[in-house]
């Protein structure tokens, strides 16, 4: 039962801190261009050279 004291706030502080590192990657810009990656990897550049 005293583990409850330990791992509840832990998990409470976990939530939060994977909540702050997902708002902060929105408001970065992370998630704007899904599809661009995608569609560049088959338009690759095969020059000779």
């Amino acid at each position: 039962m005293d583990i409850l004291y330990l791992l509840i706030p832990l998990s409470v502080v976990l939530v939060f801190l994977i909540g702050w590192v997902f708002w902060w990657s929105l408001g970065s810009g992370q998630f704007d261009d899904l599809e661009g990656p995608a569609h560049r990897i088959l338009h690759d550049d095969d020059t000779a050279q």
